[in-house]
């Protein structure tokens, strides 16, 4: 598989899990069909609309709407299926960590392509992959994970598009680069969830 081909069907794949973990959060609160699918389209399209528009280059699914078709069907059908299935909240957290590996290695290889220097092309990495599930977790008024106890949310995300920049500047081809550093993501979130690794946090003034 060619890159552009895995940037693509990456691509879409990631905006179909990120409509999915907004129907699922939106499903906490209630939400009416409209209600969830505004939250599906915003987490899916974020980070990538943000990307985009500081990298100055055509956002993503105004130039290809089949994306925001994507995130349409999806939402759609997760928002018919969830209302006749009671789906633990704990499993929200697995698509939330597929789609949170899929667009941070996504936004690093299309900032790389666009010759952003690599610790920006990272930092561009950390923001497809985060800025969904924050307008999520805002339109669901919840606290973003991002923020939330330490957790290893943009941390697992930097960690991966770094590792990209790293193994292919080591000489791996860049589409395994790119499936191993989702693969990195992927774990350090779920590692994270699992054993309760954390960044240090504030705490009160001693």
């Amino acid at each position: 598989m060619s890159m552009d081909a895995l940037l693509y069907w990456v691509g879409m794949s990631a905006v179909a899990v990120n409509a999915l973990t907004g129907v699922l959060d939106a499903s906490r609160k209630q939400m009416d069909l409209i209600g969830a699918l505004l939250v599906a389209v915003a987490t899916a399209l974020g980070g990538g609309t943000v990307r985009d528009l500081l990298l100055d280059r055509n956002v993503f699914w105004v130039a290809d709407q089949a994306y925001l078709m994507a995130a349409l069907a999806t939402g759609m059908i997760a928002f018919f299926v969830v209302r006749r299935v009671n789906v633990p909240h704990q499993l929200f957290q697995i698509p939330d960590a597929i789609g949170l590996a899929l667009f941070t290695i996504i936004g690093t290889q299309i900032a790389l392509q666009w010759h952003v220097p690599w610790l920006a092309a990272s930092l561009m990495g950390v923001i497809t992959g985060v800025v969904g599930g924050v307008l999520r977790d805002i339109l669901c008024n919840d606290v973003p994970s991002i923020f939330l106890k330490g957790e290893l949310y943009a941390t697992a995300a930097w960690v991966g598009a770094l590792s990209l920049i790293a193994m292919q500047e080591l000489g791996l081809p860049a589409v395994n680069a790119a499936w191993a550093a989702m693969g990195i993501v992927f774990l350090l979130r779920l590692l994270s969830l699992r054993l309760g690794i954390t960044m240090p946090v504030l705490g009160a003034p001693r």
